[in-house]
């Protein structure tokens, strides 16, 4: 953000709490009238994004780039990547416990929803998974699931059983962002998007208030970009990693399971 934006969003948020509402009303009647917007109605330049289909229907890995939710998945998880060691379980694949991991973790254990997957270790439906011992695994990673799960509270206390004292979840969601379907693919689809109240509802009911940290990531351009399927490599750093807690485009958890 801008010097400039950084001081027009100041003056306009101590507005909105000073002034009274009939007053801020007139201030927005008088902008309108004389077209003082910052932006002047109609004078919105839309340029490659006046479409009605995105640019790329399937979360831009048509473009060969590495997706905006990605980056912001990898930049998270590096800012945590002490935490993946020992034994560590991932979602589909093992991928991020050893980019992230490397040589910290002594067994990478990998979770299936379905058989068929020839890299799972287990099978399992997190909302029922007994066969699963208590106090496995010194750290989960939990990447675009959550989501995709309707009993999420279930699901979210299997990760606090399964877990050891000490270990630690990882978990990054969908907030503001296109719906993921696989109706037709398989039995389950898309069922929730997160803010950062809920997500701390949610892991505030089995872990530690203080054990939970929850953040986003995002603002308005990056959803804007996202939605339509581009690359990071397509946005500049600084707009890349600006982030405006109104838009919340991901929703990210580090949650501790205490020590006895």
């Amino acid at each position: 953000m801008t010097p400039a934006a950084r001081l027009e969003k100041l003056v306009r948020d101590t507005a909105t709490v000073l002034l009274p509402e009939k007053t801020r009303n007139w201030i927005r009647a008088q902008q309108r009238r004389y077209k003082l917007q910052s932006v002047p109605v109609g004078g919105v330049d839309f340029g490659g994004l006046r479409r009605l289909s995105p640019i790329s229907a399937i979360f831009g890995k048509d473009r060969d780039l590495l997706t905006i939710e990605r980056y912001y998945i990898e930049q998270f998880l590096q800012t945590h990547s002490a935490d993946i060691k020992g034994r560590c379980l991932e979602m589909g694949d093992p991928a991020y416990t050893k980019k992230f991991g490397g040589a910290k973790v002594t067994q990478a254990d990998v979770l299936n929803y379905v058989e068929g997957n020839p890299q799972a270790t287990i099978v399992a439906d997190l909302t029922d998974a007994p066969h699963i011992p208590d106090n496995s695994f010194d750290c989960i990673i939990i990447t675009q699931t959550l989501q995709m799960i309707f009993e999420v509270d279930k699901a979210i206390a299997t990760l606090a059983r399964i877990l050891k004292p000490g270990g630690v979840v990882l978990c990054t969601s969908h907030g503001m962002t296109r719906v993921a379907r696989r109706e037709g693919v398989d039995d389950w689809g898309e069922y929730w998007h997160f803010t950062t109240q809920s997500k701390r509802r949610l892991f505030h009911a089995h872990f530690p208030k203080g054990n939970v940290q929850v953040s986003t990531v995002g603002n308005v351009f990056t959803c804007i970009c996202n939605l339509h399927g581009l690359g990071a490599s397509e946005i500049d750093p600084v707009e890349l990693n600006t982030h405006d807690p109104n838009y919340e485009m991901l929703v990210l958890v580090r949650a501790m399971k205490p020590l006895p």
